[in-house]
């Protein structure tokens, strides 16, 4: 937690696939401050995303968010995760396939921790799947950024096949449900 001019600024670190779909949604919330694209909890240093695409790295495709928690907290942060991907497919969102494209919540601190765990139960008790949900909640071990043609992805390429296939569908259903948490 970092504390400038009153304002108390915090990380969160989620992996629910592919990082670009989440980064598109993450960065349209008020409070959202910074949206990096990247790798986290993986085994080697400064890894490639052709090496995390190998599904060898131990690696999730993450995004770290900074966030004001004077304008948004991280319960609400994850309350947008689990709406918008699907926490029962282990290694799976859609056609991404792979260990890297797994579930993920990696705290920074034990608040963190226990906000995870009470939202996973309440995502699941609120019955949004019909599977179990296999999101891991994690301490954070390590975070690196993606090259930069991997930042803003959908802001600058959103006529890209994938995005308009992908990433579109995922941006109205996040506008339907959170339209009033658009900043």
């Amino acid at each position: 937690m970092d504390t400038k001019n009153g304002k108390v600024k915090e990380l969160a670190t989620l992996a629910g696939g592919c990082f670009w779909c989440l980064e598109a949604v993450f960065q349209q919330l008020k409070g959202v401050k910074k949206v990096v694209s990247g790798f986290s909890n993986g085994l080697i240093e400064k890894p490639t995303y052709r090496e995390v695409c190998t599904g060898m790295t131990g690696y999730a495709e993450v995004i770290q968010i900074e966030f004001d928690l004077n304008i948004i907290s991280f319960d609400t942060l994850l309350n947008v995760f689990w709406n918008i991907h699907d926490p029962t497919t282990l290694n799976r969102q859609g056609n991404d396939v792979g260990t890297q494209y797994r579930s993920g919540i990696y705290f920074h601190n034990e608040e963190q921790q226990e906000i995870a765990e009470a939202s996973k139960v309440a995502a699941e008790a609120a019955g949004l799947y019909s599977g179990a949900i296999v999101t891991e909640i994690l301490p954070i071990q390590n975070f690196f950024s993606a090259d930069v043609y991997h930042q803003n992805y959908y802001n600058l390429n959103s006529k890209q096949p994938y995005c308009t296939a992908v990433i579109g569908p995922k941006l109205a259903k996040f506008k339907k449900l959170f339209g009033e948490k658009i900043g």
